[in-house]
């Protein structure tokens, strides 16, 4: 039994001293890690190095409709489409709109998500189970069937929830921070089962013995989450936050389908709204495909940071 003088912070130092791995053997492991990996990097790079080297490829010419149909030759315009781009105001604009959309929609699912991950860890079977198919039910919905569903629930005509809130012909859709707040609430209604489930499971997978200890310790719930338990999902919370920060900043069927293509006069775009807009509504392919680029950039940079930064942490501890 753990001396109840020992805190949270001290059982998992203790812990990460017991399991941290002793000096490797040069030569051990070798290549054996990349043989197992290797038909999964053969089929992800048949479909995704291309179509990537396409997309650079484009953003890179000057490809209108007239290109597509032959009528014109095909120019090189160098970074000119780049330098199109950046130049707009607008570009900018969806930009910053489209990382606070994001980041509003990465917290609110986290914190969703683990709230009721922590929950299913303290009902019984039965409430339990109903929870986890109601998440289920959600996370399997198509994107554009739980778009429309929302679209119907909020209608200022007939959805039932301006009836249950007294808010009267309130249309959601018509102001640009109330159609930001429904297709938040959308997405993170089809997004917080992973985080759920996910969590869940790490949280079931921590021995009984540290969150029993912490709570004789004296520990309030809070604290064993923010010592305890938080920790010890560090890299499983790495996981669904990156996975997160992907789906969310590259949102584009439930703003499509909920604003009728980003809300009026533009006012609800995001990046890839914008992107579609303008390679297929407006036939500049070019710019739209510099748009896909600058996104997958921003991702790359986001994703290699923060496991830079996860990384940092594991080697200071």
């Amino acid at each position: 039994m753990t001396n109840r003088t020992d805190g949270p912070a001290a059982l998992i130092a203790a812990g990460r001293k017991g399991s941290r791995p002793g000096p490797r053997r040069a030569g051990e492991g070798g290549w054996t890690p990349w043989l197992y990996l290797a038909p999964a990097l053969v089929v992800l790079g048949g479909l995704l190095v291309y179509p990537i080297y396409q997309l650079g490829l484009i953003s890179f010419l000057e490809y209108t409709q007239a290109q597509v149909s032959g009528g014109e030759p095909t120019t090189f315009k160098g970074f000119g489409n780049y330098a199109e781009l950046f130049g707009d105001s607008q570009f900018w604009q969806v930009l910053l709109a489209t990382v606070v959309f994001a980041a509003a929609c990465v917290l609110a699912t986290l914190a969703v998500g683990c709230a009721l991950a922590v929950l299913l860890t303290r009902v019984r079977a039965v409430p339990r189970l109903a929870l986890m198919l109601a998440a289920l039910g959600a996370w399997a919905t198509p994107a554009i069937t739980g778009s429309t569903v929302w679209v119907f629930l909020f209608d200022p005509d007939y959805g039932p929830v301006n009836r249950l809130l007294g808010l009267g012909d309130f249309s959601w859709t018509y102001g640009r921070y109330s159609a930001f707040t429904l297709v938040l609430l959308e997405v993170v209604w089809c997004s917080f089962p992973f985080v759920m489930v996910t969590v869940y499971a790490g949280i079931k997978a921590i021995p009984g013995e540290v969150l029993e200890a912490a709570s004789l310790d004296g520990a309030s719930q809070w604290r064993i989450w923010r010592s305890v338990t938080a920790p010890m999902l560090r890299p499983i919370l790495l996981v669904v936050t990156i996975q997160s920060i992907i789906w969310d900043f590259k949102v584009f069927t439930q703003i499509y389908v909920m604003t009728n293509g980003g809300g009026i006069a533009g006012q609800n775009l995001v990046l890839n709204v914008y992107a579609y807009q303008k390679a297929f509504a407006s036939s500049q392919y070019s710019l739209g495909s510099a748009i896909g680029v600058v996104m997958l950039l921003i991702l790359l940079a986001v994703t290699l940071g923060y496991l830079r930064l996860i990384r940092r942490r594991g080697e200071e501890l």
